[in-house]
């Protein structure tokens, strides 16, 4: 599996990455998702460069350009319902693409174990198609290959890119070894070292969702 690590260049893209991480700017829902959303206009343009591209005649009010457009748009998966900010800032970007939506959560045992537990796929027909599979936290990688197993049921992709803005050491590890080289990219924004007992990221920056859309209620 190839791994694209974003952060470990320096541009504007580890701004955005600082403010979702800082305690204080997380206090402002808004900004927070806004962040995310940038952060993932970002991925999108990066993705794009490993698409096919082929040469187009664009009209003009004064002739005819030549220029080479995709072939084709990926499909954006992403994992309720952390995942919506991140997949929507790449749907800005790959406006016509389709678009596949997982619900999954996760069922404690006890006070420290818990299961991931998928509930629901809505997705097109994905055989031969590119997959961008999106979720902003990567921490022992069940929630990404449990998505990535479901999306195999609505057809065998050509090539499926994963993204996460910040992942752990341990959950890049259990991805390696979990999901194919040839046919997986994965993309991040930072790894960090340390997963707690209960699989958050630290430093990381907390629970996503809860930080986007408010605390719920865990069953």
């Amino acid at each position: 599996m190839q791994i694209v690590n974003l952060g470990e260049k320096n541009s504007i893209f580890n701004q955005f990455i600082s403010e979702i991480r800082d305690e204080k700017i997380q206090r402002d829902p808004l900004r927070f998702r806004r962040n995310i959303e940038r952060i993932g206009e970002i991925f999108a343009y990066e993705i794009s460069k490993c698409l096919r591209y082929k040469e187009r005649e664009v009209k003009t009010p004064l002739g005819v350009s030549k220029m080479k457009l995709p072939a084709s748009f990926p499909v954006l998966a992403t994992i309720l319902r952390a995942g919506l900010p991140l997949h929507q800032g790449m749907l800005n970007y790959f406006d016509s693409s389709g678009n596949a939506f997982i619900s999954a959560h996760r069922r404690y045992v006890n006070a420290k174990e818990f299961v991931i537990e998928f509930e629901y796929l809505s997705s097109p027909s994905l055989d031969e198609k590119v997959i961008i599979l999106s979720d902003p936290m990567l921490a022992s990688g069940a929630s990404f290959e449990i998505g990535y197993k479901a999306l195999l049921k609505k057809g065998k992709p050509a090539h499926v890119h994963l993204v996460a803005i910040i992942a752990s050491t341990a959950g890049v590890e259990y991805l390696k070894k979990q999901l194919p080289d040839e046919t997986c990219t994965l993309w991040l924004g930072a790894i960090d070292p340390k997963l707690t007992d209960k699989a958050y990221i630290v430093p990381g920056l907390g629970d996503a969702g809860d930080l986007a859309y408010g605390e719920k209620i865990d069953d």
